[in-house]
């Protein structure tokens, strides 16, 4: 071997043992650094949208199963409310949102912000510990509009706001230190949202004949391209955010597949259930983006990924970006709330009742599933207690921390849980009973049926044990679990 042969052995060695001890650098900050978080919230996306847990599905959604079968997947989870805004402000907060003025229903285009000043929110706990934080994608809890006169823009139906001025009350008002997203997909202004400027100036009217309430859009608006766009920020975010010294949390809250039902090119006519179907699978496949974006950034085993929706499904079928409720069940046999009985906005099972899987490799074991009573509510204190962040009681109040659970298999520490409907009918469940206090579901359900309800009596008591599809009320038979969960569902409101 002559003396240049041997020169460019010894760099090559160099260089090699030099990547070695870069790479052990970083599996060791890795190993250091507090675990991302990355919270997917889909709209609308009913517990028999994902084959993990309805295999008669007639969608495909490998990439939530597959983020199942690497955590914990939880079968009696539920959202704090039926409905949009209610559950957003519950996982944000840990508190139930008919604490609130928001005592039902959800927030419309120009209301004022829900989150209260003073109320502590996830991210800004989060910030308090060293973590960065972004918001993506719905935010749907209200703003401060500003207006080129006195009026609210509420008032105006936004017709004086001044799309020059700062968008306050939003997520950065929240604890969130970045934000990019549409609010809601179907509300104008048709536009994105960066932090608190629009994006694009909506000086343009929504055409007529598109889907959504009438108001301002952005020039070349399409409804199609918004899941795709937020996939893309949160992506860029997960990247750029995965090579800084600080942990990350990331609130990637989709548009889909809430209306308007609107697939890509790439996904229409993929699925058995036509455009929800097809939209759903696009939900699986911005999931997919996200595990793929972990997996390329090295951080993938230091980040608890939770995947969950804000309600249950209203299950359109797509027709002109809607549809029918429970139109989907009836044209293609999809069962979008598996075999739960109702639809969103519902006391009934179906309106709140979800998907929910936990990913953390090395601490949650792959493939487990649980069956006990959680809430996303819960999320916060789960959060709180992995990173031994000191409890308050008017920090996250009304979740339950769900640590020793996802970690150990613990049963869990939840007894009851309180489920609230559209219209405003409180429910509450404990162990395998459940109390609703009205006649009907309080949700998208009614009306539907016809020949009504069947029942008789003031409410509805179910055994869910032995009714898990709520078909047998047994409120006359069992006066005394009546008053029990009455008088229980009372002394929690009264915490108000």
């Amino acid at each position: 071997m002559n003396i240049n042969s041997s020169s460019r052995l010894f760099v090559l060695l160099i260089s090699l043992l030099s990547v070695g001890a870069c790479n052990t650098k970083q599996v060791d900050k890795n190993e250091n650094k507090p675990p991302n978080i990355v919270l997917i919230l889909a709209d609308d996306l009913g517990y028999g949208d994902v084959v993990a847990y309805n295999a008669d599905a007639k969608v495909s959604t490998p990439n939530i199963d597959q983020l199942a079968d690497g955590g914990m997947m939880f079968t009696d989870a539920h959202s704090p409310s039926s409905v949009c805004t209610p559950t957003r402000y519950g996982i944000l907060t840990g508190r139930y949102s008919w604490r609130t003025r928001l005592k039902k229903g959800v927030l419309w285009p120009w209301d004022e912000p829900l989150i209260e000043e003073n109320q502590v929110t996830m991210p800004q706990m989060l910030k308090q510990v060293g973590y960065q934080t972004a918001a993506i994608g719905k935010w749907h809890l209200g703003w401060n509009w500003a207006t080129k006169d006195t009026l609210p823009a509420i008032e105006n139906g936004g017709a004086n706001v001044d799309y020059n001025a700062a968008i306050k009350g939003g997520p950065l008002s929240a604890g969130f230190d970045y934000y990019f997203g549409d609010d809601v997909p179907n509300f104008p202004p048709y536009t994105f949202i960066e932090n608190e400027r629009v994006v694009e100036d909506p000086i343009t009217e929504k055409p007529k004949g598109l889907f959504g309430i009438p108001g301002a859009m952005a020039p070349g608006w399409t409804l199609e391209h918004v899941l795709p766009t937020i996939t893309q920020k949160s992506v860029k975010y997960i990247e750029e955010a995965s090579g800084g010294e600080s942990p990350f949390f990331l609130y990637f809250a989709l548009t889909a597949p809430h209306t308007p039902i609107a697939p890509t090119e790439q996904f229409k006519g993929t699925s058995q259930a036509g455009a929800y179907g097809d939209f759903v699978q696009e939900v699986d496949w911005t999931v997919g983006q996200i595990m793929d974006a972990l997996e390329r950034s090295g951080v993938a085993d230091n980040t608890i990924f939770i995947f969950t929706s804000d309600n249950g499904s209203p299950a359109r079928n797509g027709k002109n970006y809607s549809g029918p409720t429970a139109s989907v069940i009836k044209d293609y046999g999809h069962k979008a709330n598996g075999d739960l009985r109702g639809l969103k906005g519902d006391a009934w099972e179906g309106g709140h009742r979800l998907p929910f899987i936990v990913r953390w490799p090395g601490n949650v074991e792959a493939g487990s599933v649980n069956e006990g009573l959680v809430s996303s509510l819960d999320i916060m204190a789960t959060i709180r207690d992995i990173l031994e962040i000191d409890a308050k009681p008017d920090v996250t109040p009304d979740g339950v921390s769900l640590k020793n659970t996802i970690i150990d298999n613990n049963p869990v520490a939840r007894d009851f849980l309180v489920h609230h409907s559209h219209q405003g009918v409180f429910a509450i469940r404990k162990g395998e009973w459940k109390l609703i206090l009205s006649q009907k579901s309080g949700g998208f359900s009614d009306g539907l049926n016809k020949d009504g309800y069947g029942i008789e009596s003031p409410g509805q008591l179910y055994n869910l044990k032995e009714d898990p599809e709520e078909m047998n009320n047994l409120y006359e038979d069992h006066p005394d679990q009546v008053k029990e969960l009455t008088e229980l569902l009372n002394s929690i409101k009264e915490k108000s």
